[in-house]
């Protein structure tokens, strides 16, 4: 026989399960161990499978070294979440090449049983509706109304100064208004072909424009010779007395003017220069060989120059209100993304809670024994026939937020001899029983239903513990066609003496009503010694 036959016989494999009866859902822990030479090679399933079982874990291989032998130890965790009975398939285990094979076990999943005359059974809950969160949405335009305001206003700042630019420009005389482009013309850097041939451009528009507002020829859509034919032929008539001298250097700039542009001329800088001062001395001499205007002819200019004038404060209002209605979405747009979307709405809107939030709040101190709150208006007392009770109250059941405050401490009664003795604890909780009672009462009183309520033990900011009542109800508010939903709360302050019973009330989807709440009870303090 040989050596690694004798070792493969000589291994032994064994299989653990800590259960043959589980539930469903319960973990069930399946051991492969095998016991083998110390020169044999052992090798475990690569991808076991354990239908209809699931595999939940598997542990790393453990090792442990004996006198005369190795312990190889695998674990796997498993689950099954149908009863009934069934079987884990055999596992396979190499020694050496030779393979060793697990026995199969029964195993059994019993189903969990529930003892209906112990565990009450429930309804399926009906499926809860939740407001959807608009919250990112929000924030999303209201980023994209940033971005889209930004480049409006970019926008309208370049083309409010290029229409004001226009418009000062079209006030202005055509003699000022030219010698005024000449003078923008002087400043001007000039070293390429394109800078020359926009420079000449402007050039030559200037002395058209010009002759065709004050010497009223057809400059703009005339040829340089026809220009200059026309000029020729004014001369000629005696309408428009110019120097030869003029009309011949107006020629030259003309020629390089078309040079520059057609033919890609580049002429020197100093060429350029005195073409615009020949330009120049064109227009003046213009000026002065033109004939005086007549008083109908002054009239109209200057009516002319009024209707500018007029529509040119006309859309400087336009303008404005347009700029000032930007800036103000902006600005509205960025205190939205700051202090949030609903805030900034209900604050322009006049939200009523968001008013009493924002607005002044008042200190004072009630009753006896005297108790300090702060509250968004004072309080005002209610008189009442019962000499014991004191009440103060802010707005009623229609009111956005109702505040209520009551004192009730009657006179203590002369204990009689004869008068059973009550236990304390018992007394408590009929007291309190009681208090509860006068609260639902006082609610179905002003004609509120479906009132669901909770109570609690708490402590206040000031240290001083309280039970509180609270819960919802359905109250028909006034020019509300259906009942409205509204949270209560009703902090019970119970002495031996007698009780003090704070009542706030406000709708359940107010967003400020648990914001005044919260802001209430951390101000309120009760006043233990004068």
């Amino acid at each position: 026989m040989s050596l690694a036959s004798w070792a493969q016989q000589s291994a032994e494999l064994k299989v653990e399960i800590d259960a043959t009866n589980v539930l469903i859902g319960e973990q069930l822990n399946y051991t492969l161990q095998i016991k083998a030479d110390s020169s044999s090679q052992v090798v475990f399933p690569e991808q076991p499978i354990f239908a209809p079982f699931e595999l939940l874990e598997e542990s790393p291989i453990d090792t442990l070294r004996a006198e005369s032998h190795y312990l190889y130890t695998k674990k796997y965790a498993l689950i099954q979440f149908d009863s009934g009975n069934y079987f884990l398939p055999q596992q396979q285990v190499l020694v050496d090449g030779f393979s060793k094979i697990a026995e199969l076990i029964q195993i059994r999943v019993n189903p969990v049983v529930v003892d209906t005359t112990q565990q009450k059974l429930y309804n399926i809950k009906p499926l809860t509706e939740v407001k959807k969160n608009y919250d990112a949405l929000i924030s999303q335009i209201l980023w994209g109304l940033v971005a889209g305001l930004i480049i409006i206003g970019i926008l309208y700042t370049y083309l409010f100064q290029k229409r004001k630019k226009e418009l000062r420009e079209r006030e202005l005389p055509p003699f000022e208004r030219a010698i005024e482009e000449l003078k923008a013309l002087e400043n001007e850097k000039l070293s390429e072909q394109e800078e020359f041939k926009r420079y000449y451009s402007r050039l030559t528009d200037v002395v058209r424009r010009y002759l065709e507002e004050e010497a009223k020829i057809d400059a703009l859509e005339s040829t340089s010779e026809e220009l200059l034919t026309k000029l020729e032929l004014r001369k000629d008539s005696g309408v428009l007395d110019l120097d030869r001298e003029t009309i011949k250097s107006l020629r030259k700039v003309l020629q390089n003017a078309d040079l520059v542009k057609f033919a890609k001329s580049m002429p020197e800088l100093y060429t350029a220069s005195e073409d615009r001062k020949s330009v120049e001395l064109v227009v003046k001499e213009t000026k002065e060989a033109l004939p005086e205007p007549t008083e109908e002819e002054l009239r109209e200019k200057a009516a002319y120059q009024e209707f500018l004038a007029k529509k040119r404060r006309k859309e400087q209002w336009i303008w404005g209100i347009s700029g000032g209605v930007i800036l103000a979405i902006l600005t509205l747009v960025i205190c939205m993304l700051i202090y949030g979307y609903y805030p900034v709405r209900d604050t322009l809107f006049r939200y009523p809670t968001k008013v009493l939030t924002n607005g002044q709040w008042y200190k004072s101190q009630y009753g006896t024994p005297p108790i300090v709150i702060e509250t968004p208006e004072i309080l005002e007392r209610i008189s009442s026939s019962d000499q014991p009770k004191q009440q103060f109250r802010l707005g009623t059941f229609d009111s956005p937020f109702y505040i209520n405050l009551s004192f009730d401490f009657p006179q203590p009664k002369p204990n009689s001899p004869e008068a059973p003795q009550i236990d304390p604890k018992q007394a408590d909780l009929e007291k309190g029983q009681e208090l509860v009672n006068s609260i639902i009462s006082s609610f179905e009183s002003e004609g509120a239903v479906n009132i669901f309520m909770k109570n609690d033990a708490v402590t206040i900011p000031s240290g001083t513990p309280a039970a509180k009542v609270y819960g919802t109800l359905d109250y028909p508010k006034k020019k509300q066609q259906e009942r409205v939903r509204c949270s209560f709360s009703a902090y019970l302050f119970t002495f031996d003496q007698g009780t003090i019973i704070l009542t706030l009330m406000y709708e359940k989807n107010d967003r400020y009503g648990e914001v005044i709440e919260e802001r209430i009870l951390n101000t309120l303090k009760l006043i233990e010694e004068l």
